[in-house]
């Protein structure tokens, strides 16, 4: 197994995380097993190079000096507006004792019922958790979705390629990813107008108007009753 290498150096106390990364550079922390807790900063180029290639499931040799710390990415903090790494933690690992890690999953190849039958690809888990020597950790797993045939079809933690030496925590009946029906587009129907509706749309209008007209005349009768009575 090829160890990916981070220069690094010790981080000065009393310098603060600001300006480190003003100078280019990431404040990072390691600890783990067999190491004291200890900050670092590596050159914020170099450690973006590392983590794109390394993830968090390839191990990656920490060069201080003379001294090489294998190590894990355990956290990664991103800056919330421009979106660059803006803190490391690493996790030292001892290469004889086995680690538990999660490794991403690749699906390859070319499902049937995509191709034929317009189906959907549905991932439910795009990661697994393994357990290994650090020596055996690989840095994804491949399954393969040439069996997707029919609608519900599924990949399963068994279809995994597993290296000897790995063992996958989930169990081997895991839903990893699906193929569904595609959705159908929603119609909404739109009413036919009704035959008339104009015109019944209007007659409370037609019925005010006709009590309005209804109105006056009553009034003119009521207005000669009275002049009748004067006289």
């Amino acid at each position: 197994m090829e160890m990916i290498a981070l220069q690094a150096e010790a981080r000065t106390a009393g310098i603060k995380p600001k300006v480190l990364r003003g100078a280019g550079k990431v404040p990072c922390v390691v600890y783990g097993s067999g190491v004291a807790t200890e900050s670092l900063a590596c050159d914020k180029g170099e450690i973006t190079r590392v983590y794109t290639k390394a993830g968090e499931s390839s191990i990656v040799e920490i060069r201080l000096g003379s001294r090489h710390v294998p190590a894990l990415i355990h956290q990664v903090d991103l800056d919330p507006l421009s979106g660059q790494i803006a803190h490391v933690d690493f996790y030292a690992v001892d290469m004889t004792k086995e680690v538990e890690t999660k490794v991403p999953v690749r699906f390859a190849g070319e499902a049937p019922a995509i191709k034929e039958l317009a189906a959907i690809f549905v991932v439910a888990h795009d990661h697994v958790t393994v357990r290994c020597l650090p020596k055996d950790l690989p840095h994804e797993l491949i399954a393969s979705i040439s069996g997707l045939k029919e609608f519900h079809d599924v990949v399963t933690v068994a279809d995994l390629q597993v290296p000897s030496g790995v063992k996958v925590k989930e169990s081997t009946e895991t839903v990893l990813a699906v193929v569904q029906e595609p959705r159908e587009e929603e119609v909404v129907e739109v009413a036919a107008p009704v035959e008339g509706a104009e015109g019944a749309a209007a007659a409370p209008g037609a019925e005010g108007a006709a009590a309005e007209g209804a109105a006056a005349p009553a009034a003119d009768a009521a207005a000669a009753k009275k002049e009748e009575k004067k006289k």
